[in-house]
């Protein structure tokens, strides 16, 4: 490690008691000696006492009978979402118009990002009803264990089974250490040929035996060879499933207008694709620092930040990599159809 790098020292600290996650970047995370202390342990243990305190703060949000069966599996399923004429403008919106996006390739997969921000919304009432809707928001905060405002974009998935790059996201996976939640309403059917979401039940509760998994990863985690797992997103392969008591993954096909909400600490992943598929979605995600006690005070609702925070980021990330050299993932590719072929 060079020397001016320990200049990133008090970084490192306050990403300890953040939600900072890459063992590879944080030398103070991926050291195996805190780790056979128990530092990332007890980062989880924390994190999961928070998290039960908070959604016990937001359960009043809930319908009884969603929150029961997400207590039990990580996860919620909602068909016919929204009613049918704001369906139906919202399939008519996303398929007339077109709009500003952002691009990444993971293999033969292509992510496109299209970000909401209020001046798309208000003059798309059928989008502003589904990334605005209540229980939509209610159901994403409940499953990340955290108030505040959900990020929302509209999100194509655009597989090209014939090149032979895997998807990192089809291995089953982790996201983070922590509570985290991701939404999707589907905007066409997903069928089982189509790489739909998969889902291991049960996996988002901090069992004895997901501790003592968690445990053991830590202590290797740094010098991974599989970058995604270094940086903190744990890959685990389906035989080992079944020694945590985990049964195995569903595989979620679904029609349009369903909602899914998952818990992403869970154990979760893309299914590939046996087909060239084109699939779109509004999609949330909701990640705050674990170790809030809180559930608002979140400064992305504030006025004039709300709905605009992805724009920002991407400002942010290209200023970074103009002036810094530090390349980011999602690349421009204008004003483009929400189902239109890949860009890059």
């Amino acid at each position: 490690m060079k020397a001016l790098s320990y200049l990133n020292a008090p970084l490192w600290v306050l990403g300890v008691f953040g939600a900072e996650k890459s063992y590879r970047k944080n030398p103070i995370l991926g050291s195996p000696t805190l780790n056979r202390w128990g530092l990332h342990r007890k980062r989880v243990e924390i994190a999961e006492a928070l998290a039960a305190f908070r959604r016990q703060r937001l359960a009043a949000s809930l319908d009884p009978q969603q929150r029961s069966f997400f207590d039990a599996n990580g996860y919620m399923v909602i068909e016919n979402f929204l009613e049918p004429e704001t369906y139906a403008a919202l399939l008519r919106e996303t398929s007339e118009k077109i709009f500003p996006a952002r691009e990444m390739r993971q293999g033969q997969t292509v992510t496109r990002m299209t970000p909401l921000p209020p001046e798309v919304l208000d003059h798309n009432p059928g989008l502003a009803a589904a990334a605005r809707d209540p229980r939509a928001k209610a159901m994403i905060r409940y499953a990340a264990s955290q108030g505040g405002q959900p990020h929302c974009f509209l999100q194509t998935v655009i597989a090209e089974p014939s090149r032979k790059a895997k998807d990192p996201q089809t291995d089953v996976h982790s996201d983070t250490f922590h509570a985290t939640a991701k939404a999707w309403l589907f905007l066409q059917d997903v069928g089982e040929e189509d790489g739909p979401f998969c889902f291991v039940p049960g996996s988002h509760r901090m069992t004895p035996e997901r501790l003592a998994w968690e445990y053991e990863q830590s202590l290797s985690a740094s010098s991974a060879k599989d970058g995604h797992h270094a940086s903190g997103s744990f890959r685990i392969g389906l035989d080992a499933l079944a020694g945590l008591g985990l049964p195995a993954p569903v595989r979620m096909a679904v029609k349009g207008n369903t909602l899914i909400v998952a818990d992403t600490h869970a154990f979760h992943g893309r299914t590939p694709s046996e087909r060239p598929t084109i699939r779109a979605e509004v999609h949330w995600h909701h990640r705050r620092n674990p170790f809030l006690p809180w559930t608002g005070l979140d400064p992305i609702a504030l006025p004039g930040l709300r709905e605009r925070e992805m724009n920002l980021f991407l400002a942010i990330s290209d200023l970074q990599e103009r002036y810094l050299r530090q390349q980011h993932i999602w690349r421009d590719v204008g004003a483009v159809a929400l189902r239109s072929q890949a860009h890059v």
